[in-house]
């Protein structure tokens, strides 16, 4: 497959390329993807079906005064454990990062490099074709990835919204729910092929009546195909005492639901202790004033008079 150039020189273009969305929010360089339409693009969207190639690009963009060298890689997208989105490093993807190629340049051909090393000119924005090569036994589906930029220690990326067409499958579960320290976790797995954003409802009933009642809320959570997220919700003010029963409905997009439950005992056991220990030092003081009061009288009863005999002289 023919590549276009690796690199578009746009000098003087970084005021109107400033407005679309960029991977990084300090000074320096940034990473966009590539647009000419007003307000940019928020990702990369893609669909294919197996065993097709797909081409976008992404924009480099350097308003310094100096050239920076950026390298580029494709990478999988990922859920940290609680939930956080985040890229494989490399070397460790195996999905649409693995998938993602740049023109590269050997002996004079162009040819598909899974990273490249790229130099940007100052004040100058470079756009980097890419492509993505869906393999012929892809599932169907969404496959999150990213183009990955690296250059003077820290890194960007621009999310890669692969779509592979077939059905499209909307599932999810609810795991290991548990109540402890004024907060309820639990854990979300995508059990279905496309990405989710999940809407949270929460209800507590206990033998004293409903202790807690929260109406669905979206999660700021993208739970992506096969990803299990440990996550929880704050409940800060539980009852004193009462045995509840707490159940967590999970929905998201295309019918997606689960439920899941736990019961917990509330017992104020601090005031219980209090209770106890003076309910303690009270019978601690009861059975010393009567140890002592038996002491006292068995020591009024415990002599008896003695009866003295006066010797006046023998009897003969």
């Amino acid at each position: 497959m023919p590549y276009a150039p690796v690199l578009r020189c746009a000098v003087a273009v970084l005021l109107s390329a400033a407005a679309a969305p960029v991977a990084a929010a300090d000074d320096g360089w940034s990473l966009a993807p590539s647009t000419s339409a007003p307000g940019g693009r928020p990702y990369v969207y893609a669909e294919g079906a197996p065993g097709t190639v797909l081409q976008d690009s992404v924009s480099v963009l350097n308003p310094g005064a100096r050239p920076v060298t950026v390298r580029l890689r494709g990478a999988d997208a990922d859920n940290t454990a609680d939930g956080d989105l985040t890229v494989r490093a490399a070397g460790k993807s195996t999905d649409t990062g693995a998938w993602i190629a740049f023109g590269g340049d050997r002996g004079g051909r162009r040819v598909p490099v899974r990273t490249l090393s790229l130099r940007v000119p100052a004040h100058t924005r470079a756009d980097v074709p890419f492509t993505v090569s869906v393999p012929a036994g892809a599932t169907p589906g969404d496959h999150p990835g990213a183009v990955v930029a690296g250059a003077g220690g820290r890194s960007s990326a621009v999310r890669v919204q692969l779509r592979v067409g077939g059905p499209a499958v909307s599932a999810l579960t609810v795991e290991h729910v548990a109540v402890h320290g004024g907060r309820i976790s639990y854990e979300l797995v995508n059990r279905g092929n496309t990405v989710l954003t999940p809407k949270l409802a929460v209800r507590a009933d206990g033998v004293l009546g409903r202790a807690l009642d929260r109406a669905p809320r979206t999660l700021p959570l993208d739970l992506l195909p096969g990803r299990r997220v440990t996550l929880t919700e704050p409940w800060h003010d539980p009852p004193a005492l009462d045995a509840v029963d707490v159940r967590l409905t999970v929905t998201a997009a295309g019918g997606a639901r689960a439920t899941a439950s736990a019961s917990v005992r509330f017992v104020p056991w601090s005031a219980l202790a209090a209770t106890a220990g003076a309910g303690l030092a009270a019978l601690g003081a009861w059975w010393g004033v009567r140890r002592h009061r038996r002491r006292t009288t068995d020591g009024g009863t415990s002599e008896r008079p003695r009866t003295e005999v006066e010797w006046t002289g023998a009897v003969s």
